[in-house]
């Protein structure tokens, strides 16, 4: 078993505080953005936020608990989008090529955001029970709703519970491994465009001419 991974020591109550608390984040993720994990330094980080060291520890004691809180800021703002784009589709109810287009592009959309960032907390970043707790709990919440539009459209059979699981776990090892990186020669466009055609593919539904 590894050592135990920091978080934060204490969450902000007042406004000011509050204020503080979020100056600190958005330097750290500059600074992590710009100097990655390794050259990244609490000292930076409180320098880039304008606040004494002293005032940065009083929240996190190093930062591994800044990145854990990044992580979850991240995945608060992701769940949010997603949830909209959701609803969205739920209300429209859109066939079956644009339905896969829509989740493909926005979950592509969001993980473009802040990459560097993105593959740090996600590739890099030592990583605490937690958080992977969290970001299988948002894979599992992605999965029901790739299902509930998977019966909506008559499509996953016989098993549209594990085909609504390998569809996500597929488009995130597509995403982190293609879309955002893509190989010489081709575009994210050009991944993106395949990844869709594929997963069409895999359930069967021809792309519109």
């Amino acid at each position: 078993m590894g050592p135990a991974i920091s978080t934060p020591r204490k969450r902000p109550r007042q406004k000011r505080s509050q204020q503080t608390y979020d100056a600190i984040l958005d330097a750290a993720a500059h600074v992590f953005e710009d100097l990655g994990y390794t050259g990244a330094t609490t000292n930076k980080i409180a320098e880039r936020a304008g606040v004494s060291i002293g005032s940065l520890y009083q929240y996190f004691p190093d930062k591994d608990a800044l990145l854990y809180a990044l992580g979850e800021r991240h995945m608060h703002g992701l769940a949010a989008e997603l949830a909209s784009v959701m609803a969205g589709l739920r209300a429209s109810a859109p066939p079956a090529d644009r339905t896969v287009r829509t989740l493909y592009e926005t979950v592509a959309a969001l993980h473009s955001t802040d990459p560097r960032l993105h593959r740090l907390l996600y590739d890099q970043a030592p990583r605490p029970a937690a958080a992977s707790a969290r970001l299988r709990a948002f894979q599992s919440a992605m999965a029901a709703e790739v299902e509930y539009h998977l019966r909506r459209l008559d499509l996953g059979a016989p098993d549209p519970v594990l085909t609504a699981v390998l569809l996500v776990q597929a488009a995130e090892a597509q995403i982190h491994g293609a879309i955002l990186d893509p190989p010489p020669g081709r575009t994210t466009a050009d991944c993106l465009e395949t990844a869709i055609a594929l997963c069409l593919a895999a359930l069967g539904v021809r792309p519109p001419n």
